[in-house]
Formats: structure tokens, sequence, C-alpha cells
């Protein structure tokens, strides 16, 4: 065996017999794998099946073995908050449930998930062990080499039929159609919401983006969506047509109605609507609970609840569910001495429900912001929608390849008349955010420290102020 591989061949047993375990052993050998991980992000995003497809094959197709049974959930944002509830809601029911996620914030292992525990690193070691020589085959082969995502969707689906999970839910990476989640058959596809993002690959126009996110759509799948765009909806509606399956939408088909709002959670009634003034299956689920904060989030819950009254889940289950339902860096109070909020609100319609929130929650206060956004986003639309909230501000740079002219924030700011200054380093740019909450800059009003933009930057400013280990991939 190369001197490259993961582990070495002698380490490979006993990798097996611990892989339940993070054993000190495994450190060096979960070090190498990472590095392997990383590596593999320069093939970039590419987006197709052919490769997934040819490596699934060598893995014996681990996704069409009849279990576990799979929930697909696409979309542009909200993705994560929808599938982590319906995890939960599968796991309240007593399923063993597995759970893909991407990206992570801390641990790549957070993207993998059984009955809500990350990957162990024994565990990531020794699938990796499994598909790198698969890879190799590949290459020697001719073949195109698959991207760092499509290995770790093969490693997802892979885990997951070797554990006997009984659901697995899958969120999409990019897009639908050719994204490399899109190889399995699931028994729900759910679409949040359509909104402009990743317009270098999806598409220019709403409508274009649409399309490729439709393509989990699949004939005799039904699918649920809390898309509100006029033009996206048409889009999806054509797409079931010619798939022959049905389409339950938000707001004609099912629809929430908040009932408490506090930073402590949210309670909302979930009521499916009733088609062509029929009572049949008027179903109603009052005073339910979520911790995740804003009306987005009722959006999101609102959709996971209709997947599971379309699944026939019990009402137990959803209620235990989604109030057991946690997603870090989603409008997430850190600390509230000084009130500390989070939120990876990356793109446009993120930054619309941010700061929706903000004038929800907390009217009125002076806000210190830390803001980083990668080059590739549309950065000034979304910071015009945030920065008339902001009082003062501290542009970072990304840790990413794509953070590109991070300073350009500066000129968005500067439109608005928002102070800023430019602080390379994550950590120290949160430094310097706290340290102008405990200066006399704001009057004495209670201010509120927030962090936003990438969640690459985010993970990295959560684990400063938390005291989290930070892994390097």
């Amino acid at each position: 065996m190369p001197a490259d591989k993961i582990i070495a061949e002698q380490t490979v047993e006993h990798t097996i017999k611990e892989r339940n375990s993070d054993e000190p052993f495994v450190d060096a050998a979960y070090a190498k794998a990472l590095h392997f991980l990383a590596e593999r992000t320069k093939f970039g995003i590419n987006l197709g099946l052919q490769r997934i497809e040819k490596l699934l094959a060598l893995l014996g197709n681990p996704h069409r073995q009849g279990a576990p049974k799979y929930i697909h959930v696409g979309g542009t944002n909200g993705k994560g908050s929808v599938s982590i509830m319906l995890a939960e809601i599968l796991q309240a029911c007593g399923y063993k449930t597995g759970l893909f996620t991407s990206p992570h914030l801390h641990s790549y292992r957070e993207r993998f998930r059984l009955n809500g525990q990350p990957l162990s690193k024994a565990e990531l070691v020794h699938q990796l062990a499994i598909i790198q020589p698969l890879l190799d085959q590949m290459a020697a082969a001719g073949e195109e080499a698959p991207t760092e995502f499509e290995i770790s969707t093969a490693l997802a689906l892979h885990y997951f039929t070797e554990q006997q999970a009984d659901w697995a839910v899958i969120e999409v990476g990019m897009g639908g159609e050719i994204d490399s989640t899109n190889v399995i058959q699931p028994e729900l596809a759910v679409i949040t919401n359509v909104a402009m993002d990743h317009m270098a690959y999806l598409g220019e126009t709403v409508a274009e983006i649409a399309a490729v996110k439709a393509g989990i759509i699949k004939p005799g799948v039904p699918t649920l969506t809390a898309a509100q765009n006029q033009a996206a909806l048409a889009v999806l509606q054509k797409r079931a047509a010619v798939k022959d399956t049905s389409l339950e939408q938000l707001g004609r088909d099912f629809a929430y109605l908040p009932r408490k709002v506090a930073e402590s959670g949210q309670i909302f009634d979930w009521q499916k609507l009733a088609v062509n003034n029929s009572d049949e299956n008027n179903l109603v689920y009052a005073d339910l609970s979520i911790q995740l904060l804003g009306e987005h989030q009722l959006a999101n819950a609102s959709l996971a609840v209709a997947a599971a009254a379309k699944l026939d889940l019990p009402e137990a289950a959803v209620r235990q569910g989604l109030a057991a339902a946690r997603w870090p860096g989603r409008l997430e109070i850190v600390n509230r001495q000084p009130l500390t909020v989070l939120d990876g609100a990356h793109n446009v319609a993120g930054m619309q429900a941010l700061s929706a929130a903000l004038q929800q929650y907390w009217p009125g206060r002076p806000i210190v912001a830390v803001l980083g956004m990668l080059a590739d986003k549309e950065r000034a639309e979304a910071l015009r929608l945030l920065l008339p909230l902001v009082s003062r501000a501290v542009i970072t740079k990304v840790p990413s390849p794509r953070a590109g002219d991070w300073q350009a924030l500066a000129e968005i700011c500067q439109e608005f008349a928002v102070p800023c200054q430019l602080v390379e380093s994550v950590p120290q740019a949160v430094a310097a955010g706290r340290q102008i909450l405990q200066s006399d800059e704001l009057n004495g009003k209670e201010p509120l420290f927030l962090v936003t933009g990438s969640l690459y930057m985010l993970a990295e400013a959560r684990a400063y102020l938390l005291g989290i280990e930070q892994e390097n991939y």
C-alpha cells in the first residue's frame, strides 16, 4: 500500500475493531483523513452524476439496498433547519435515523449523524479506508476524479446502509438536478424555497435556479415546498406535472399561525388546509414549539410538519422532534452579557430573514456587527438590507479560497455611513468588535453584538467565542 494512504494496512483491522471509539491511536489517521479530504477540494465544484454513480457502483450501490428510506431536502435557504427537524421527528418515532448535511461548523464529522451523534473519528477513517482504493481504481481506469463532496455523499450513503438505519435525511449540496445527492430514490422530496444564490452554477434568474432545484422531483415521489416566489413556483409545478407527482405548497395546502415569539423560542399552530372546501384531511396541530428563532424558521417548521404528516408520523413525535431541534449558527444566541447573536446569512434571502428578525426581537438596539462574506455572493445587495440597522462594523476575511477582495465590504459600509474597520483574522475581528461594545461610542445604550455572513467565517468566530476546538479542514 502506498505511503500516502489514509491509514497503514496493519492498522486497518485495529481501526475496524475500535471504530466506535475515539481512542488516541486514531488521531494520526484521522488527521491524514482530513488532509486527504482537503486535498480533494482541488477538484472544485463539478456538478454531474457520472462520477458519484461510478463510485457508488464500486461500493455495491448501498443506496439501492432498500434501507434506509430517504427524505431528500433541497432549496436555497433553510435546508439544514428542515433536515434537522425531520431527523429529530424520525428519531422521536423510534427510528434509527441518519442525517447528511453540509457544510459543517467545527468538525467534518458533523456532516454525518446517526441518531444525532456525529461520525466518530475512527468510523470516518474506516469509511475512507474503504473508499480510497476505489478512487485509485477509478483513476487507474482513466475515470474523472470524484470531488470532495461526492466522496462525502458516497460515505454517507454507505455508512447509513452499513449501520442499518431505518431512515436517512439527505440535504442537497448545491442545486438538485445534478447534485451528487440526487442518486437516491426518496420517499419524499422537500424544497424549502428558491432564491438567488450560486448563480455561476445554477442560473441567472430565479426561474433558472428553480429548474435546477426542481431536479429532485421524481416520478411518484410526493414533493412539498415552502417556495413563495411565483416564477419559482411555476417551475416546480410544471416539473411535478411532468413527473406525474403531487406538489403541496405552504400557503395553499398547509399553513402556520404564530402564537408566541420570544428569545426563548416560538409557538405556532399548524394546519393542513382543506382542498376544494372539503373538510377531508383538515388536520390541525395546536401550540407546536421550536427553539429556532425567526419567522423564516416557522416556515421551515411548517414544512417539516407537512412532511411528517405526509408520512403519517404520530403527532407526539412531531411535537417532541420540533422541540428538540437545534441548529447552531442560525440566529443563535451564544451570550447574554453582552447579547451576542450568530447567523449564517450568506446571501440576499438569508440577510432579508436576519434583518426582519433583528427588528422583530431586538428593535432599536445599536448593533455592532462582524461581517465576512465570500466574493462570489451578492454582497452589496445583501448588506444593503442589513447595514441600515448597524451602528458599527468590523470587516473580516472568510477563511476560504473564495474570500476574494474581502476588504470591498468597507466600501458598502461607507455608502450607509457605517463606521467600519478591517481585521483580517476572524478571532481578532471578534475581539475588535467586543472592544467597541466596551467603549462609550454607543451612548450608553444596550448593544447587540452580531456576527454574520459566511458559515466558514461564522464557524471560526463561534469556536473563538465558545472555546471550541476548530478543525483545520
